[in-house]
């Protein structure tokens, strides 16, 4: 089971191609004697990119995109009734955290309470596709299966919750039309208001690290977006699988993505070609060949800095060794007294009472 905390920063991976399905998600997160974090937070993302932001602390939602804000040009109460929204969330969540507990036989301590839900539309299929599920301390608690309209419980005390809720009359039923129906064409219109950043494309600057001589050759692709993205190793031109290890889709700080692939037993020679080879959806595929000369390496590092560090000694020597022999050349000729010495200013610093 994957933490839903994982679940925010996962990429969907996908083929190259001209179309692209758009997704809304959001995640719900309460805790309860988590030192240094507000008791409830939630989190919008559009495409995988924030949108917006509320927590306990604040107690407002806001944008966390400049586009976003045009929402309230079709819609001038958006921001005050999210932030009702979300103070009734924060206090059911509040309650169900507590009621959860001794479940698990717990009385105390830090625990996270989570939801994350939200819908894809395929923009060429019109496919539509909802989802929702709750976690415990990161783990799986309950979900809505949408097409056989009933709650999974995958923990034995996650029973009593799907016992009630398949029993509150109608529930379902709303669920389902949220999901199907609201939440896709909400889905559109962020989309909408976001165009030019979300339907962008931005190629990665790549490079090769490798931490020692023996250890694996990561290619690393950072600064790209959208987060439909695969990378691959070829060896001789074949596409290879042995020795691999794939990184998973990160977010920057910036809005763009990044992601690593690790190659291990590599053996440079004149008679091998190691290329890496990274696909972004809507752009030809990126290859870079693998060079011994390219690779940056923790050594390489190590060495500038020791040149540094035995340079600034050296240097720190001859200012020393110069300071010293002014001093000595200096130690015989008379200048005045400095104020300290002077007996009129002393008395001044001094006075007697």
């Amino acid at each position: 089971m994957k933490s839903l905390f994982l679940l925010l920063i996962l990429g969907i991976v996908l083929n190259e191609a001209a179309a692209r399905i758009h997704s809304l998600k959001y995640f719900y997160t309460s805790s309860s004697q988590v030192p240094n974090f507000p008791e409830f937070v939630t989190v919008g993302l559009v495409d995988d990119v924030q949108m917006d932001y509320y927590d306990s602390k604040t107690m407002k939602a806001e944008a966390k995109q400049e586009w976003m804000n045009k929402v309230t040009a079709d819609d001038p109460q958006y921001w005050e009734r999210n932030t009702g929204n979300c103070l009734n969330a924060q206090q059911v969540f509040k309650v169900s955290i507590e009621n959860i507990k001794p479940r698990f036989n717990q009385t105390g301590g830090a625990h996270i309470y989570q939801r994350m839900y939200g819908c894809e539309w395929d923009d060429e299929t019109k496919e539509v596709n909802g989802f929702t599920q709750w976690g415990y301390d990161g783990e799986d608690f309950v979900s809505l299966d949408l097409k056989e309209e009933i709650f999974v419980a995958p923990v034995p005390q996650a029973v009593i919750t799907k016992h009630k809720w398949e029993n509150i009359q109608g529930y379902i039923a709303r669920e389902k039309n949220y999901y199907t129906q609201i939440c896709p064409e909400w889905l559109k219109k962020y989309v909408e208001y976001g165009r030019n950043s979300l339907m962008r494309t931005d190629r990665p600057t790549v490079s090769f690290l490798q931490k020692s001589p023996t250890a694996p050759v990561t290619c690393h692709a950072t600064g790209f977006y959208p987060n439909r993205a695969a990378m691959h190793w070829k060896k001789d031109g074949v596409e290879i699988h042995d020795n691999v290890d794939m990184g998973e889709i990160l977010p920057n700080n910036d809005g763009t993505f990044q992601m690593s692939i690790d190659l291990s037993s590599v053996k440079l020679d004149d008679e091998t070609k190691y290329e890496c080879v990274f696909q972004l959806s809507g752009v030809d595929d990126i290859t870079h060949e693998l060079k011994k000369e390219v690779i940056k390496t923790n050594e390489k590092t190590a060495t500038v800095t020791i040149i540094i560090v035995i340079a600034l000694v050296v240097l720190c020597t001859l200012i020393l060794a110069g300071v010293g022999l002014f001093i000595y050349k200096k130690k015989n000729v008379k200048r005045p007294p400095s104020p300290v010495s002077d007996p009129e200013v002393e008395q001044e610093l001094n006075p007697k009472v």
